[in-house]
Protein backbone atom coordinates (compact mmCIF):
# COMPACT_ATOMS: atom_id res chain seq x y z
CA UNK A 1 0.00 0.00 0.00
CA UNK A 2 1.40 3.41 -0.97
CA UNK A 3 1.84 6.21 1.53
CA UNK A 4 -1.05 8.15 -0.01
CA UNK A 5 -3.38 5.19 0.37
CA UNK A 6 -2.31 4.65 3.96
CA UNK A 7 -2.98 8.29 4.77
CA UNK A 8 -6.33 8.09 2.99
CA UNK A 9 -7.28 4.96 4.91
CA UNK A 10 -6.48 6.42 8.34
CA UNK A 11 -8.13 9.76 7.52
CA UNK A 12 -11.23 7.88 6.36
CA UNK A 13 -11.27 5.83 9.57
CA UNK A 14 -10.92 8.99 11.67
CA UNK A 15 -13.71 10.66 9.71
CA UNK A 16 -16.01 7.66 10.16
CA UNK A 17 -15.32 7.69 13.91
CA UNK A 18 -16.01 11.43 14.12
CA UNK A 19 -19.29 11.00 12.21
CA UNK A 20 -20.32 8.13 14.48
CA UNK A 21 -19.62 10.20 17.60
CA UNK A 22 -21.54 13.18 16.22
CA UNK A 23 -24.60 11.13 15.21
CA UNK A 24 -24.85 9.02 18.36
CA UNK A 25 -23.36 11.26 21.06
CA UNK A 26 -26.77 11.54 22.69
CA UNK A 27 -26.73 7.88 23.75
CA UNK A 28 -22.99 7.33 24.14
CA UNK A 29 -22.35 8.97 27.52
CA UNK A 30 -23.01 5.94 29.79
CA UNK A 31 -21.04 3.67 27.45
CA UNK A 32 -18.06 6.03 27.24
CA UNK A 33 -18.15 6.55 31.01
CA UNK A 34 -18.18 2.78 31.50
CA UNK A 35 -15.30 2.36 29.07
CA UNK A 36 -13.22 4.99 30.88
CA UNK A 37 -14.08 3.50 34.27
CA UNK A 38 -13.08 0.02 33.11
CA UNK A 39 -9.87 1.41 31.61
CA UNK A 40 -8.94 3.15 34.86
CA UNK A 41 -9.72 0.09 37.00
CA UNK A 42 -7.96 -2.45 34.77
CA UNK A 43 -4.59 -2.18 36.60
CA UNK A 44 -6.39 -2.94 39.88
CA UNK A 45 -8.01 -5.99 38.30
CA UNK A 46 -4.58 -7.15 37.12
CA UNK A 47 -3.22 -6.85 40.66
CA UNK A 48 -6.12 -8.85 42.07
CA UNK A 49 -5.47 -11.51 39.43
CA UNK A 50 -1.84 -11.71 40.54
CA UNK A 51 -3.08 -12.04 44.13
CA UNK A 52 -5.03 -15.19 43.21
CA UNK A 53 -8.49 -14.05 42.04
CA UNK A 54 -9.69 -14.96 38.57
CA UNK A 55 -10.72 -12.18 36.19
CA UNK A 56 -14.44 -12.63 36.86
CA UNK A 57 -13.97 -12.49 40.63
CA UNK A 58 -11.73 -9.43 40.37
CA UNK A 59 -14.25 -7.59 38.17
CA UNK A 60 -17.15 -8.39 40.52
CA UNK A 61 -15.21 -7.36 43.63
CA UNK A 62 -14.09 -4.05 42.10
CA UNK A 63 -17.57 -3.12 40.89
CA UNK A 64 -19.23 -4.03 44.19
CA UNK A 65 -16.75 -1.97 46.24
CA UNK A 66 -16.96 0.96 43.80
CA UNK A 67 -20.79 0.87 43.87
CA UNK A 68 -20.87 0.83 47.68
CA UNK A 69 -18.43 3.76 47.92
CA UNK A 70 -20.37 5.75 45.30
CA UNK A 71 -23.69 5.07 47.03
CA UNK A 72 -22.26 6.11 50.41
CA UNK A 73 -20.90 9.37 48.98
CA UNK A 74 -24.21 10.03 47.23
CA UNK A 75 -26.22 9.41 50.40
CA UNK A 76 -23.98 11.68 52.47
CA UNK A 77 -23.33 14.53 50.02
CA UNK A 78 -26.42 14.68 47.79
CA UNK A 79 -28.91 16.01 50.39
CA UNK A 80 -26.53 18.77 51.51
CA UNK A 81 -25.72 19.76 47.92
CA UNK A 82 -29.39 19.77 46.94
CA UNK A 83 -30.29 21.91 49.97
CA UNK A 84 -27.53 24.45 49.32
CA UNK A 85 -28.32 24.59 45.59
CA UNK A 86 -32.01 25.30 46.28
CA UNK A 87 -31.06 27.92 48.87
CA UNK A 88 -28.57 29.55 46.50
CA UNK A 89 -31.13 29.77 43.68
CA UNK A 90 -33.68 31.32 46.07
CA UNK A 91 -31.13 33.79 47.43
CA UNK A 92 -29.64 34.77 44.07
CA UNK A 93 -31.95 37.78 43.38
CA UNK A 94 -31.27 39.15 46.88
CA UNK A 95 -27.54 38.52 46.45
CA UNK A 96 -27.50 40.50 43.21
CA UNK A 97 -29.50 43.33 44.78
CA UNK A 98 -27.18 43.49 47.78
CA UNK A 99 -24.13 43.52 45.50
CA UNK A 100 -25.66 46.41 43.54
CA UNK A 101 -26.30 48.36 46.73
CA UNK A 102 -22.78 47.82 48.06
CA UNK A 103 -21.25 48.89 44.75
CA UNK A 104 -23.34 52.05 44.69
CA UNK A 105 -22.70 52.98 48.33
CA UNK A 106 -18.96 52.31 48.25
CA UNK A 107 -18.57 54.05 44.90
CA UNK A 108 -20.21 57.19 46.32
CA UNK A 109 -18.12 56.96 49.51
CA UNK A 110 -14.87 56.71 47.54
CA UNK A 111 -15.90 59.69 45.42
CA UNK A 112 -16.43 61.82 48.49
CA UNK A 113 -13.24 60.64 50.21
CA UNK A 114 -10.95 61.41 47.29
CA UNK A 115 -12.88 64.48 46.20
CA UNK A 116 -13.55 63.74 42.56
CA UNK A 117 -16.75 63.90 40.62
CA UNK A 118 -17.36 60.54 38.95
CA UNK A 119 -18.56 60.58 35.38
CA UNK A 120 -20.74 57.59 36.19
CA UNK A 121 -23.49 58.18 38.73
CA UNK A 122 -24.16 55.78 41.59
CA UNK A 123 -27.42 54.71 39.95
CA UNK A 124 -25.62 53.95 36.70
CA UNK A 125 -22.90 52.05 38.60
CA UNK A 126 -25.52 50.08 40.46
CA UNK A 127 -27.30 49.26 37.21
CA UNK A 128 -24.02 48.21 35.57
CA UNK A 129 -23.10 45.88 38.42
CA UNK A 130 -26.59 44.41 38.36
CA UNK A 131 -26.41 43.87 34.61
CA UNK A 132 -23.03 42.13 34.92
CA UNK A 133 -24.26 39.90 37.74
CA UNK A 134 -27.46 39.02 35.89
CA UNK A 135 -25.53 38.34 32.70
CA UNK A 136 -23.15 36.08 34.60
CA UNK A 137 -26.03 34.17 36.15
CA UNK A 138 -27.76 33.81 32.79
CA UNK A 139 -24.50 32.60 31.18
CA UNK A 140 -23.99 30.01 33.94
CA UNK A 141 -27.55 28.75 33.66
CA UNK A 142 -27.31 28.69 29.87
CA UNK A 143 -24.03 26.75 30.04
CA UNK A 144 -25.55 24.16 32.36
CA UNK A 145 -28.62 23.91 30.15
CA UNK A 146 -26.49 23.40 27.04
CA UNK A 147 -24.53 20.63 28.74
CA UNK A 148 -27.71 18.88 29.83
CA UNK A 149 -29.51 19.23 26.50
CA UNK A 150 -26.38 18.66 24.41
CA UNK A 151 -25.41 15.48 26.23
CA UNK A 152 -28.82 13.78 25.99
CA UNK A 153 -28.20 10.25 27.16
CA UNK A 154 -31.89 9.33 26.70
CA UNK A 155 -32.38 8.33 30.31
CA UNK A 156 -29.98 11.04 31.49
CA UNK A 157 -28.80 10.43 35.04
CA UNK A 158 -30.74 7.17 35.45
CA UNK A 159 -29.14 5.78 32.29
CA UNK A 160 -25.70 6.83 33.51
CA UNK A 161 -26.15 5.18 36.90
CA UNK A 162 -27.61 1.93 35.54
CA UNK A 163 -25.68 1.40 32.30
CA UNK A 164 -22.21 2.63 33.28
CA UNK A 165 -21.47 -0.07 35.93
CA UNK A 166 -22.65 -2.81 33.54
CA UNK A 167 -20.42 -1.54 30.73
CA UNK A 168 -17.48 -1.12 33.13
CA UNK A 169 -17.96 -4.72 34.36
CA UNK A 170 -17.78 -6.19 30.86
CA UNK A 171 -14.85 -3.94 29.92
CA UNK A 172 -12.97 -5.15 33.01
CA UNK A 173 -13.85 -8.75 32.22
CA UNK A 174 -12.83 -8.66 28.56
CA UNK A 175 -10.14 -5.94 28.48
CA UNK A 176 -7.16 -8.19 27.79
CA UNK A 177 -9.05 -10.13 25.09
CA UNK A 178 -10.19 -6.88 23.46
CA UNK A 179 -6.65 -5.50 23.34
CA UNK A 180 -5.33 -8.78 21.92
CA UNK A 181 -8.03 -8.81 19.25
CA UNK A 182 -7.37 -5.21 18.22
CA UNK A 183 -3.63 -5.90 18.13
CA UNK A 184 -4.21 -8.81 15.75
CA UNK A 185 -6.06 -6.51 13.34
CA UNK A 186 -3.13 -4.10 12.97
CA UNK A 187 -1.40 -4.10 9.56
CA UNK A 188 1.76 -6.21 9.85
CA UNK A 189 4.01 -3.73 8.05
CA UNK A 190 3.24 -0.89 10.51
CA UNK A 191 2.38 -2.93 13.59
CA UNK A 192 5.33 -1.86 15.73
CA UNK A 193 4.86 1.82 14.86
CA UNK A 194 1.17 1.68 15.79
CA UNK A 195 1.97 -0.19 19.00
CA UNK A 196 4.47 2.52 19.95
CA UNK A 197 1.92 5.26 19.28
CA UNK A 198 -0.68 3.36 21.32
CA UNK A 199 1.73 3.06 24.25
CA UNK A 200 2.44 6.80 24.12
CA UNK A 201 -1.30 7.57 24.02
CA UNK A 202 -1.91 5.18 26.91
CA UNK A 203 0.73 6.88 29.06
CA UNK A 204 -0.66 10.34 28.28
CA UNK A 205 -4.33 9.48 28.83
CA UNK A 206 -3.71 7.23 31.82
CA UNK A 207 -1.50 9.74 33.60
CA UNK A 208 -3.89 12.63 33.09
CA UNK A 209 -7.13 10.82 33.97
CA UNK A 210 -5.81 9.24 37.15
CA UNK A 211 -3.78 12.25 38.26
CA UNK A 212 -6.38 14.89 37.47
CA UNK A 213 -9.15 12.82 39.06
CA UNK A 214 -7.19 12.80 42.33
CA UNK A 215 -6.55 16.54 42.01
CA UNK A 216 -10.26 17.21 41.49
CA UNK A 217 -11.22 15.05 44.49
CA UNK A 218 -8.70 16.80 46.73
CA UNK A 219 -9.70 20.32 45.63
CA UNK A 220 -13.41 19.55 45.99
CA UNK A 221 -12.85 18.32 49.54
CA UNK A 222 -10.45 21.15 50.41
CA UNK A 223 -12.67 23.96 49.12
CA UNK A 224 -15.92 22.39 50.33
CA UNK A 225 -14.76 21.58 53.86
CA UNK A 226 -12.62 24.71 54.25
CA UNK A 227 -15.29 27.17 53.09
CA UNK A 228 -17.91 25.41 55.23
CA UNK A 229 -15.71 25.54 58.34
CA UNK A 230 -15.24 29.32 58.07
CA UNK A 231 -19.02 29.73 57.87
CA UNK A 232 -19.36 30.83 54.23
CA UNK A 233 -22.87 30.40 52.89
CA UNK A 234 -23.10 27.68 50.21
CA UNK A 235 -19.43 26.84 50.89
CA UNK A 236 -19.85 23.10 50.35
CA UNK A 237 -21.69 23.69 47.05
CA UNK A 238 -18.99 26.10 45.85
CA UNK A 239 -16.22 23.70 46.83
CA UNK A 240 -17.68 20.61 45.18
CA UNK A 241 -18.55 22.57 42.02
CA UNK A 242 -15.02 24.00 41.83
CA UNK A 243 -13.54 20.54 42.36
CA UNK A 244 -15.60 19.03 39.56
CA UNK A 245 -14.71 21.91 37.24
CA UNK A 246 -11.00 21.59 37.99
CA UNK A 247 -10.55 19.13 35.11
CA UNK A 248 -10.78 22.25 32.92
CA UNK A 249 -7.55 24.22 33.48
CA UNK A 250 -8.09 27.35 35.60
CA UNK A 251 -11.92 27.11 35.51
CA UNK A 252 -12.30 25.30 38.84
CA UNK A 253 -9.97 27.61 40.73
CA UNK A 254 -11.50 30.70 39.11
CA UNK A 255 -14.99 29.49 40.05
CA UNK A 256 -13.98 29.02 43.69
CA UNK A 257 -12.22 32.40 43.76
CA UNK A 258 -15.00 34.49 42.22
CA UNK A 259 -17.99 32.89 43.96
CA UNK A 260 -16.38 32.73 47.40
CA UNK A 261 -15.16 36.34 47.11
CA UNK A 262 -18.58 37.70 46.13
CA UNK A 263 -20.50 35.75 48.76
CA UNK A 264 -17.94 36.51 51.46
CA UNK A 265 -18.14 40.26 50.77
CA UNK A 266 -21.94 40.32 50.75
CA UNK A 267 -22.30 38.01 53.75
CA UNK A 268 -19.61 39.56 55.94
CA UNK A 269 -19.97 43.25 55.12
CA UNK A 270 -18.78 45.60 56.59
CA UNK A 271 -16.21 43.23 58.13
CA UNK A 272 -13.48 41.88 55.83
CA UNK A 273 -12.58 38.91 58.05
CA UNK A 274 -14.78 36.40 56.20
CA UNK A 275 -13.41 37.58 52.86
CA UNK A 276 -9.81 37.20 54.07
CA UNK A 277 -10.49 33.69 55.40
CA UNK A 278 -12.20 32.65 52.16
CA UNK A 279 -9.27 33.94 50.12
CA UNK A 280 -6.86 32.02 52.38
CA UNK A 281 -8.77 28.78 51.81
CA UNK A 282 -8.93 29.28 48.04
CA UNK A 283 -5.38 30.62 47.77
CA UNK A 284 -3.94 27.70 49.76
CA UNK A 285 -5.84 25.25 47.57
CA UNK A 286 -4.49 26.90 44.42
CA UNK A 287 -0.96 26.88 45.84
CA UNK A 288 -1.18 23.16 46.66
CA UNK A 289 -2.66 22.42 43.25
CA UNK A 290 -0.06 24.35 41.26
CA UNK A 291 3.07 23.48 43.24
CA UNK A 292 2.46 20.04 44.73
CA UNK A 293 -0.59 18.16 43.42
CA UNK A 294 -0.43 18.77 39.68
CA UNK A 295 3.38 18.36 39.35
CA UNK A 296 3.35 15.16 41.45
CA UNK A 297 0.12 13.51 40.28
CA UNK A 298 -0.21 14.72 36.69
CA UNK A 299 3.21 16.10 35.78
CA UNK A 300 3.91 16.26 32.05
CA UNK A 301 2.08 13.00 31.33
CA UNK A 302 -0.31 14.49 28.80
CA UNK A 303 2.25 16.63 27.01
CA UNK A 304 -0.43 19.17 26.08
CA UNK A 305 -0.29 22.91 26.45
CA UNK A 306 -3.07 24.18 28.78
CA UNK A 307 -4.42 26.45 26.01
CA UNK A 308 -4.80 23.51 23.62
CA UNK A 309 -6.42 21.49 26.40
CA UNK A 310 -8.89 24.29 27.15
CA UNK A 311 -9.70 24.64 23.44
CA UNK A 312 -10.31 20.90 23.14
CA UNK A 313 -12.63 20.88 26.17
CA UNK A 314 -14.72 23.82 24.96
CA UNK A 315 -14.75 22.65 21.33
CA UNK A 316 -15.83 19.10 22.11
CA UNK A 317 -18.23 20.34 24.77
CA UNK A 318 -19.85 22.65 22.23
CA UNK A 319 -20.15 19.92 19.59
CA UNK A 320 -21.08 16.92 21.74
CA UNK A 321 -22.28 18.37 25.05
CA UNK A 322 -21.19 16.63 28.22
CA UNK A 323 -20.15 13.58 26.19
CA UNK A 324 -17.67 15.84 24.42
CA UNK A 325 -16.22 17.02 27.73
CA UNK A 326 -15.65 13.39 28.74
CA UNK A 327 -13.97 12.61 25.41
CA UNK A 328 -12.01 15.84 25.04
CA UNK A 329 -8.89 14.94 27.04
CA UNK A 330 -8.38 11.43 25.59
CA UNK A 331 -8.87 12.67 22.03
CA UNK A 332 -6.69 15.75 22.59
CA UNK A 333 -3.95 13.56 24.08
CA UNK A 334 -4.18 11.15 21.13
CA UNK A 335 -4.00 14.02 18.64
CA UNK A 336 -1.01 15.42 20.52
CA UNK A 337 0.83 12.09 20.25
CA UNK A 338 0.05 11.85 16.53
CA UNK A 339 1.20 15.44 15.92
CA UNK A 340 4.48 14.84 17.75
CA UNK A 341 5.00 11.63 15.76
CA UNK A 342 4.28 13.43 12.48
CA UNK A 343 6.65 16.26 13.43
CA UNK A 344 9.38 13.74 14.30
CA UNK A 345 8.95 12.00 10.96
CA UNK A 346 9.08 15.33 9.16
CA UNK A 347 12.32 16.32 10.93
CA UNK A 348 13.84 12.98 9.89
CA UNK A 349 12.57 13.19 6.32
CA UNK A 350 14.72 14.01 3.25
CA UNK A 351 12.48 17.02 2.61
CA UNK A 352 13.50 18.70 5.89
CA UNK A 353 17.13 17.55 5.80
CA UNK A 354 17.55 18.61 2.18
CA UNK A 355 16.40 22.11 3.06
CA UNK A 356 18.75 22.14 6.07
CA UNK A 357 21.64 21.10 3.81
CA UNK A 358 20.71 23.82 1.28
CA UNK A 359 20.74 26.45 4.02
CA UNK A 360 24.12 25.29 5.32
CA UNK A 361 25.61 25.24 1.83
CA UNK A 362 24.16 28.62 1.04
CA UNK A 363 25.68 30.01 4.27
Amino acid sequence: MTLQRQIGFWLGAAGALALFLYLFHGVLLPFIAGLILGYLLDPLANRLEKAGLNRLGAAILILVVASVVFAAILIIAAPLLAHQLAAFIDALPGLVTRLQTLASEQGAALSEKFGFDPKVSSDELQKSVGDIAKQGAQWALGFLKSLISGGQALMSLLSLIVVTPVVAFYILLDWDRMIAAIDSWLPEHNREIIRGLARDMDRAINGFLRGQSLVCLFLGAWYGIGLSLIGLNYGFLIGISAGLLSFIPYVGSLTALVLSAIIAIVQGWPSWSLFVMAMLVVGTGQFLEGNILTPKLVGASVGLHPVWLMFALFAFGSLLGFTGLVLAVPIAAAIGVLCRFALGRYLESPFYKARAIERSEGG
